[in-house]
């Protein structure tokens, strides 16, 4: 509670039953294991949370203080009846939420109660083991319901009683339940705009006619076909998602709409009019069987022509990927001036063709990954070729070289995928009269490119400067085991705008890669390389995130979380190195390092003697051995001279006591002077 709210509002929250905390007008009672509703609160309130309690039973006399009442909630309590009474106080209610709770075991009394709020507009009954059947009772005399939810109940079948009072219905959801047939059950619901029947058992959808829809979700349903209601009106449809489904062919949409996305993924579509074997299914029908009560209707659709007679111009949206396609009829883009996105990754494609004054001018992203493209056809020329596209992923297909010239009118391209593809860089200036040079691709001079991926693409010895003329601030080389030769002086044209770079799996074992010109780096990955020793040019860089999983490290320098380095990181790979249970001192460092992360710290082990241990719990004989080993070797020294030089020290003056007298005789002798008395 915000101190200064007021001397009402504190008193009111001393005397709130069960703890609930009450903010201006609203009491928040969520999980305070309450069996009834509190009657001591403030009377002016206008929204009660009573979400996650125990409450099986809202009598008639539950809600008689709150006469300003306008949203309730009582999701996830163990509700199985309200009295009919119950809301007489309470009319003017526009929100209830009873989601997740028992109303199936009274449905009918709990209808009764429902019947007296004339003002409700949202009403949640998701999760309360409802049949179609019951939720009719249960909304018969709600004609003011904007928005409903009957999600994840046991509805099986849906038909033109269920909803027909429901007039002023503008959402409707129904996900989650059994619906294995709807006949004519939206028919009624003229203001309908938004429709949700995923996740159920839906085998088809035809003769779809619902004009005034806007959002119709049918995916995660088993549907076959869809076929738009054949009409010239205008559907106000903006959105249809028929993803997750089985569909065989390319949905027959209205004639005139407003859609504006279409998402297909995951289905099981093609195209027929042209074949593998070469044969042609341009002419050949199907004719739908539809049988409705007595008459008998029959719909004749071509597989390919019927298409045609959409108008797509408003679609912005197109998601087919994870289908059958093979190749795109003639004709399809065609019709979608004002595509922004298309994905049509995990496909079967074998080509795709582009060219000047494409209908795909406003194309942004283009997925084209997880095909069998092997050719990328292009007219280049002196017009623009998708001049606003952004995002282009033409990774795991089977590219050698890329039309010359493709992205010099792709005014705006930033980010280019070309991960597991045969493709190699070009980095040298052709040269009149060599010999022809292996086809590359050549990304030099495209200013707006940021974001390039060449993950796996078998890159040989990289030189020169395949980069030049780039902006780039993310790249990634990883599973390129030949590219590296020695150095990075290939990388000095990005040197200074490069961000992230991913350098895993690329064979480098050498401590002389020098990264102190690479300035701007955020992330490093060096992972499952072969370094024996930590790059010290890594120490002057600001790193914020650095892998070195799976190398061949025995230690990492100790003073490393005082370097710029250290006080920059927040977060370090560290796993799969064999390191020395002797020489964690800088383990203990970057334990102690304030923000630091070290996400698999738990899997970071050392070696002493043949044995792993985790180093943040080494034994005591590990440790009292490890003391021994790293002990001062001068020290060790001195002490092992130190008898040797006291024994010498005791001989010599023993030696000097016992000769004193004919020491000093001789001296005398020598020196021939006589003694004075």
């Amino acid at each position: 509670l915000a101190v200064g709210w007021g001397s009402r509002v504190v008193a009111a929250w001393a005397t709130s039953s069960g703890g609930c905390e009450l903010v201006q007008s609203t009491v928040d009672c969520t999980g305070r294991w309450l069996s009834s509703v509190p009657g001591n609160l403030q009377g002016d309130t206008e929204e009660l949370l009573l979400d996650d309690n125990t409450i099986q039973v809202l009598g008639n006399a539950s809600l008689l203080s709150y006469h300003q009442l306008r949203h309730l909630s009582l999701t996830k309590n163990r509700l199985e009846l309200i009295e009919p009474g119950t809301f007489l106080s309470s009319q003017g209610l526009h929100v209830l939420s009873l989601a997740d709770n028992l109303l199936f075991t009274n449905y009918s009394l709990t209808a009764a109660a429902l019947s007296a709020l004339p003002a409700l507009r949202t009403l949640d009954l998701a999760g309360n083991r409802l049949s179609e059947d019951m939720v009719s009772v249960l909304v018969w005399n709600l004609s003011s319901l904007e928005s409903l939810s009957v999600a994840r109940n046991i509805i099986m079948r849906l038909d033109s009683s269920i909803f027909t009072n429901l007039t002023q219905l503008l959402e409707l959801n129904l996900e989650k339940n059994y619906i294995f047939e709807i006949d004519q059950a939206f028919e009624g619901l003229q203001r309908l705009q938004k429709l949700n029947v995923a996740y159920n058992y839906l085998p088809c959808v035809v003769e779809f006619g619902l004009t005034q829809l806007r959002v119709l979700n049918v995916s995660n349903n088993v549907i076959e076909w869809f076929l738009a209601l054949e009409s010239d009106d205008l559907f106000e449809l903006e959105v249809l998602d028929l993803s997750h489904n089985r569909l065989l062919f390319f949905p027959v949409l209205p004639r005139q709409s407003k859609l504006h996305s279409l998402l297909l993924k995951d289905n099981e579509m093609s195209f027929y009019q042209r074949l593998p074997n070469g044969t042609s299914l341009a002419d050949v029908t199907v004719q739908f069987l539809l049988i409705d009560g007595n008459s008998t209707n029959v719909t004749t659709v071509s597989l390919w022509d019927e298409i045609c007679h959409s108008n797509l111009s408003s679609l912005r949206l197109l998601d087919m990927s994870q289908n059958q396609v093979w190749y795109l009829p003639e004709g399809l883009l065609a019709q979608m001036p004002s595509l922004t996105h298309l994905k049509l990754n995990q496909n079967c494609l074998e080509t795709f063709h582009l060219s000047e004054g494409d209908p795909l001018a406003m194309l942004t992203e283009l997925d084209l990954s997880q095909n069998q493209l092997a050719e990328l056809g292009a007219e280049v020329g002196a017009g623009d070729v998708l001049p606003n596209l952004q995002l282009f992923n033409l990774s795991t297909n089977r590219l050698q070289v890329l039309p010359p010239g493709i992205f010099t009118y792709t005014r705006k391209i930033a980010t280019v995928d070309l991960s597991r593809n045969r493709v190699d860089l070009c980095s040298q200036p052709a040269v009149a009269g060599e010999v022809e040079s292996p086809p590359c691709v050549d990304i030099r001079g495209i200013e707006t490119l940021t974001h390039l991926s060449l993950a796996g693409c078998g890159l040989r010895g990289l030189g020169g400067h395949p980069f030049q003329g780039t902006s780039l601030m993310y790249l990634d080389l990883s599973d390129n085991h030949q590219a590296l030769s020695g150095d990075l002086e290939w990388l000095q044209d990005v040197a200074l705008t490069l961000q992230v770079l991913f350098l895993r799996n690329t064979s480098l074992s050498s401590n002389a890669m020098d990264f102190s010109a690479f300035n701007s780096l955020v992330r490093l990955d060096l992972s499952r390389n072969s370094l024996t020793v930590f790059p010290t040019s890594l120490g002057i860089l600001k790193l914020r995130s650095l892998d070195l999983r799976d190398n061949s490290l025995p230690a990492l320098p100790p003073d490393i979380a005082w370097t710029l380095l250290g006080k920059s990181l927040r977060e370090v790979y560290l796993s799969q190195n064999p390191y020395n249970c002797c020489t964690l001192g800088w383990w203990d460092t970057l334990l102690q390092a304030e923000g630091l992360q070290i996400p698999d710290g738990q899997e970071v082990t050392c070696s002493y003697a043949s044995h792993t241990f985790g180093p943040r719990a080494l034994p005591e004989s590990v440790l009292w051995s490890c003391r021994w080993q790293t002990a001062n070797l001068a020290l060790f020294y001195l002490v092992l001279a130190l008898p040797t030089c006291l024994t010498l020290l005791v001989a010599f003056a023993v030696i000097f006591l016992m000769l004193k007298q004919k020491l000093l005789k001789m001296v005398k002798t020598q020196c021939g002077v006589s003694s004075p008395y």
